[in-house]
């Protein structure tokens, strides 16, 4: 398994964090998914791409940088 670390600056609350996690485990049930809201990042171990993660993130509402 990877780790993809992304920084993702509209992270505002729990709530995010949340429909983060869960838009991801929809499309990759077997990762392990950690957002930490203070410092607005996302880090996934998972077999999926750099760029599939970043595509599940968009689409749930978030902007990656």
């Amino acid at each position: 398994m990877a780790v993809v670390q992304l920084k993702v600056p509209s992270i505002a609350c729990d709530v995010c964090a949340k429909t983060i996690t869960e838009g991801i485990l929809q499309q990759e049930p077997d990762s392990k998914v950690t957002v930490d809201v203070t410092s607005k990042t996302v880090r996934v171990e998972t077999e999926a791409s750099e760029d599939s993660i970043r595509q599940i993130i968009t689409t749930v509402g978030h902007t990656v940088d």
